[in-house]
């Protein structure tokens, strides 16, 4: 493109952060947003038409698992980005339950690496908790933030040891970092394949209680507020978890929390049918978690939306339900599934969508994204709202195709992501 720079013509511009919701021009230039305004004109520029269209920060989502280092057959660094890209999604976070785990500061130096080398999104790296991901020792946080760490999880399993998590807070706390935990008491949800309850006696398999994911969140509310860390809770799953969230911050202590479209589109009873595509960690619930889960999501107890995508290879998925592994793909197909929850039942517009996609996940891990201010990063997604399309895992970027929305027909789709003032996604250009 002539000089840098790209005009985004006509769009309806959406940028919660400043406040922002009018149909307007967008002008990128040397990778940065150059200016937003009723009528541009730049005669050496690049111009996107997006008349009919929505224009909007990068979306953001700061959980996903991109198995590299490890199990490159299931997804890469680069193969991930490419899937992030395809769904609107310009920085992404990644979850360090690789092999070897995100433990030291070479394995957080590695993602950055091999990020540069795609050159598709943003990564940025979640260094895990503990030595291994093993619930043991600390890791050295201290040399993984030098390198770049912009949260520490051991993503997969909580971390178990009160004394070990409270001096994970304590340590965290100097840094003005936060922990994203995986709330799910060890022993509560040992041996569980699914939601315990009535459903899995009919199923025959073995359940996860629910009260796992209440005790690990109350026990870390206690220790959050004696530290005063940064404290993130992954994943919520449970009505009960979401009103122990809510507490928490009305009581001001520095909690945040995110939910997956599938605690907000599926119940337990999706297992049913014994698909490994509906088996994941935290299980899928009954349908009154999952309308805690909305209501959570539309009063701002829960701060984002992100999409936990966990890509597994087919023959792993194809296992008997009780062997196979947890966990579903979801970047290239989330966006829609957001708009079916929210938008198509009337529960939030757009504006609140995007909010909980970019300038809310944003601040939960410092990230200097999320806007379209003048001078902020250009990174941009245009969204077609009306767009209407069915989900084929078929086409999709990621290697994996453990999904259980193939055959969904769902509404809106990102049609242009913009990195750093350089499109790296286009549908069909």
């Amino acid at each position: 493109m002539a000089d840098g720079k790209l005009l985004i013509k006509g769009g309806r511009v959406i940028d919660p952060a400043a406040g922002v919701d009018r149909t307007a021009d967008v002008l990128l230039a040397d990778g940065k947003v150059a200016g937003i305004d009723s009528s541009l004109s730049v005669p050496d520029a690049q111009v996107i038409d997006a008349r009919g269209r929505i224009v909007c920060p990068g979306l953001i989502d700061i959980h996903v698992h991109f198995r590299e280092p490890g199990d490159e057959d299931e997804e890469t660094i680069a193969t991930g980005s490419a899937a992030a890209v395809a769904g609107g999604f310009t920085s992404v976070a990644c979850m360090p339950n690789t092999r070897p785990a995100l433990d030291d500061e070479a394995g957080i130096e590695f993602v950055y690496h091999q990020a540069r080398r795609a050159d598709l999104c943003n990564v940025y790296p979640v260094g895990a908790i503990t030595k291994n991901r093993e619930g043991a020792e600390l890791a050295e946080m201290g040399q993984m933030i030098r390198a770049g760490a912009v949260g520490f999880s051991d993503d997969g399993t909580g971390v178990a040891r009160t004394g070990l998590m409270l001096r994970a807070l304590q340590y965290v706390k100097m840094f003005d970092t936060p922990i994203l935990q995986h709330c799910e008491d060890p022993d509560m949800a040992a041996g569980g394949v699914m939601n315990s309850g009535v459903t899995a006696v009919r199923l025959g398999l073995p359940g996860m209680n629910p009260i796992a994911e209440e005790l690990m969140i109350q026990r870390d509310l206690t220790l959050v507020r004696a530290t005063g860390s940064r404290y993130h809770v992954a994943h919520i799953s449970t009505a009960r978890g979401v009103e122990l969230v809510r507490q928490a911050k009305a009581a001001g202590l520095p909690v945040t929390c995110e939910v997956c479209p599938h605690h907000l589109l599926l119940t337990e009873e999706a297992c049913a049918t014994y698909d490994t595509n509906y088996k994941m960690s935290p299980p899928l619930r009954t349908r009154a978690d999952v309308e805690a889960c909305l209501q959570g999501v539309v009063d701002g107890t829960i701060d984002c939306l992100v999409t936990d995508h966990a890509p597994h290879g087919v023959q792993e998925k194809e296992r008997e339900f009780l062997d196979a592994p947890f966990g579903i793909i979801g970047l290239e197909c989330a966006l829609p599934l957001y708009v079916k929850a929210f938008i198509e039942t009337g529960l939030m517009d757009w504006p609140g969508i995007i909010e909980r996609l970019t300038i809310r996940p944003a601040r939960v891990l410092s990230l200097e994204k999320g806007t379209l201010a003048t001078g902020a990063d250009a990174d941009v997604t245009i969204i077609d709202p009306n767009l209407r399309w069915t989900i084929d895992v078929r086409q999709f970027k990621s290697k994996s195709r453990n999904c259980p929305y193939h055959g969904w027909d769902v509404t809106g789709r990102a049609t242009h992501t913009i990195v750093g003032g350089k499109i790296k996604y286009q549908l069909n250009p």
